[in-house]
């Protein structure tokens, strides 16, 4: 191999390590080892079948029982995500706001059955919904923007299972 064509490969694995490639998130919830398949959360229901969590109409007789990562989240009051609503119009709509938020959250979970909220924190200027997973921010954040504009920023944490998104409109 010519030294010029190393010496491309080389800075291309350089800006692969530094750019391109996600630093890994570490969930301190995710299962260390595989889990048995058919396994059931013994407090919500959902199954871990086929490499995933879902929903199943029924659940197999002989799964073994654990409790899921979304369950231990909110038990622990853990969460994976947060999402920070603030602004006039979100005083003066809070309802149908909060309507849009349970409803995302349901079409969310139906298909995703570790993707929760955990809390819904209203307070005087703001409210703060805290999830069990660092999709569901993303998504309801869209979902507000979607169908009520206003300015949504997030931020995932380098090198932990963490996301803080913040939605505002004032007018």
């Amino acid at each position: 191999m010519k030294t010029r064509d190393l010496h491309r490969m080389e800075a291309r694995h350089d800006l692969m390590k530094s750019h391109l490639i996600a630093p890994h998130r570490h969930d301190p919830y995710k299962a260390r080892g595989k889990l048995r398949e058919p396994t059931v959360c013994n407090r919500c229901g959902a199954v871990f079948a086929e490499g995933r969590w879902q929903c199943l109409d029924s659940v197999p007789v002989d799964a073994a029982k654990q409790t899921c990562p979304a369950c231990l989240r909110e038990d622990d009051k853990y969460p994976a995500g947060e999402v920070t609503l603030s602004g006039k119009f979100f005083q003066n709509h809070k309802d149908e706001i909060f309507a849009l938020i349970r409803n995302t959250q349901s079409n969310q979970s139906s298909e995703h059955p570790l993707s929760r909220i955990i809390e819904i924190a209203d307070g005087r200027d703001a409210a703060v919904i805290t999830t069990t997973d660092i999709h569901l921010p993303r998504r309801l954040g869209h979902a507000l923007e979607h169908a009520y504009k206003g300015q949504f920023h997030i931020a995932y944490s380098e090198g932990e299972y963490f996301v803080k998104a913040n939605w505002h409109r004032d007018a």
